[in-house]
Parts: C-alpha cells; sequence; structure tokens
C-alpha cells in the first residue's frame, strides 16, 4: 500500500516536472509576440533646435551699397569728359559740403553727334529721365530695357554692344542741340550702361552710349535718382 502511494508521488511529481519543461517554449514565445514593436525613427526635428543649429551656421555674405549722394540732395549733378574718358559724379549736401566721385567710361568709337542712326554721343546738359534694372544681378544682359535672364561673359570677342546691368537712360534738355526730331538723345536711347567689354573702358568704344565697369555702374545708380542732371562735354 506504501509502495503504491509512493509510485504516485513519483509519477505525479514526473508529469508535473515534463508539464512545466513543455510551458517554458509557450512562455517564450507568447513573450516574443506581446513585445511592443521598435518605435520607427523620428524624423521631424522641433523648432528649437532647428533654430539652434541654424544659428550655429554663419549667414551669408551679402554685397555692399553704395550710400546715395544725400538723404534730401541740394544739388548732385554729372559730368561726363570725352577727352578724358571719364565721368565725374558731384554731390552737394544740405551742410555745403560736396563729393566728387570719378569713374572711367567708354564713349562712341563713331565720335561725338546728335543725329539719329549715327551712333555717335551726343553733348550738352541732360537728365537721368529712367533707372532700369534695380537689384538685377552683375552682367545681367538687357534687350529693349527687358531683362533677358543671361549673365554676359566679359571681354569675349565678337561679343558686341550687349546692354549690362543698369541702365540710367538719358533724356536731352537742349532743343535744337539733343532734343527734338532727328536729334533727339532720349528716342535715341542714349544710355549710361554697363558693358560686357569691360577692356576698352577708357578708351571711344561704343556705339553712341557712355559704357561702364558693371561695378561701377551699380555704384552710380545707387548714388543719383532720376532728374539728376548730366552734362556731356568734348
Amino acid at each position: 500500500m506504501q509502495l503504491r502511494q509512493t509510485k504516485r508521488k513519483y509519477t505525479a511529481r514526473f508529469f508535473w516536472g515534463l508539464n512545466f519543461l513543455l510551458m517554458i517554449p509557450l512562455i517564450f514565445i507568447s513573450l516574443v509576440h506581446c513585445s511592443p514593436e521598435p518605435k520607427p525613427l523620428d524624423k521631424t526635428v522641433s523648432l528649437s533646435t532647428v533654430h539652434s543649429q541654424k544659428n550655429l551656421i554663419p549667414p551669408p555674405m551679402t554685397a555692399k551699397h553704395a550710400k546715395p549722394c544725400a538723404t534730401l540732395p541740394i544739388e548732385s549733378k554729372i559730368e561726363i569728359d570725352i577727352s578724358e574718358q571719364k565721368l565725374y559724379l558731384f554731390c552737394r549736401y544740405e551742410n555745403g559740403n560736396e563729393e566728387v566721385k570719378t569713374y572711367p567710361v567708354s564713349t562712341s568709337k563713331y565720335g561725338i553727334g546728335s543725329e539719329a542712326g549715327s551712333n555717335k554721343t551726343p553733348l550738352g546738359l541732360h537728365r537721368i529721365k529712367n533707372k532700369i534694372g534695380d537689384g538685377a544681378p552683375q552682367g545681367m544682359i538687357f534687350k529693349a530695357r527687358q531683362s533677358t535672364e543671361r549673365i554676359a561673359k566679359m571681354n569675349v570677342v565678337g561679343a558686341g554692344d550687349l546692354v549690362t546691368t543698369r541702365i540710367m537712360w538719358l533724356k536731352g534738355l537742349e532743343p535744337g542741340k539733343n532734343s527734338g526730331r532727328g536729334i533727339d538723345s532720349y528716342r535715341r536711347y542714349i544710355y549710361i550702361h554697363g558693358t560686357a567689354e569691360e577692356n576698352k573702358i577708357g578708351q571711344p568704344a561704343s556705339h553712341g552710349c557712355i559704357r561702364m565697369y558693371n561695378s561701377d555702374v551699380i555704384d552710380l545708380f545707387e548714388r543719383v535718382t532720376e532728374g539728376t542732371e548730366v552734362y556731356i562735354k568734348k
């Protein structure tokens, strides 16, 4: 009797141990399936992080701008000397001080004259009627006073009489000399403008206009206003 009870006791322990061993894989599998899936990488960045990173990046270089002749100029004028191939900018301020800036230029290779179709540079008193091209990149090519969205290559053989960067369109103020039928500077499209032939600045080479270095024409453009007088002399 005691022997049977002992056998039953050991048999029960054996089956209990066997059941426990069989349960271990099931417990492991259940734990694997119930564990949460790994979170995807967060590709968003907080605004505070973005701003802090931006502060580590130096700001881009910006072009320096020329100061206008004056906030409220009493008088400013331009004088172009064809014999010297130079442009003089005179700025007179309210306090009486005067500043003179000098720029090399290129006037017409065909000489002096006001006749329509002559491609010559007119003499006499003018004023800047229109300023065109504010903010355009240096070297921008203009055609019929409209941007072509193309940048000129400097000093390329055969570039021609390109109008680049800025335009200051001149209107003649002397009837019978640079204003009127057949001799009108404005209708002849006489400009102060940039050029792709910078290597010819300082000598007569244009088709009637006054050419400048592209950097110089930007500087002049920012200093003067529409209405500024321009006197061209030989």
